[in-house]
């Protein structure tokens, strides 16, 4: 990601888009353990248009509050595609929100393989009765940027749906 990375306009530019549809949203974190729902948080009034955060980091909690099934864990992992569209599907039900966004990846520095490298994240987004959406991204750097990078992404997929 060569572009300059910036949190803050980012949030804003989801909180505008939001408030302009009468919308609100709720985020379910993995990797990211809870950036997401910060960096929103951090925008004041956000109350407006956040409904709530889920961080999901173990495979039981991604089950328990979301109702990602435990076939779908066992088959495709955590990161995959298909759990992270369960996760959006998951918080919508759990929430009164309009929009969801999941988070599920590897942001190292251990646990990547041939398949999955360090630095494999799959973003979902769905809006209430449609279909989930997911792209998996492949960022590159340390933990921390990784993590930062899937942040800004998911940050800027709603006003660009």
């Amino acid at each position: 990601m060569n572009a300059v990375i910036n949190l803050t306009q980012a949030s804003e530019n989801l909180g505008q888009y939001l408030q302009k549809n009468q919308a609100h949203i709720v985020t379910a974190e993995s990797c990211t353990g809870g950036w997401l729902a910060q960096c929103i948080t951090d925008i004041a009034g956000s109350s407006v248009w956040f409904d709530r955060g889920f961080i999901t980091y173990s495979n039981q909690a991604k089950i328990d509050m979301l109702g990602v099934k435990p076939e779908t864990l066992a088959q495709f992992g955590a990161v995959s595609a298909e759990v992270a569209m369960q996760m959006t599907t998951g918080a919508l039900l759990h929430s009164a929100a309009d929009y969801a966004i999941a988070i599920t990846g590897i942001a190292g520095p251990t646990g990547g393989s041939l398949e999955k490298p360090i630095g494999s994240v799959y973003i979902a987004w769905q809006k209430k009765h449609h279909p989930a959406e997911v792209t998996l991204a492949h960022f590159n750097g340390n933990r921390e940027q990784v993590r930062k990078q899937a942040v800004y992404q998911a940050l800027r997929l709603i006003p660009n749906e």
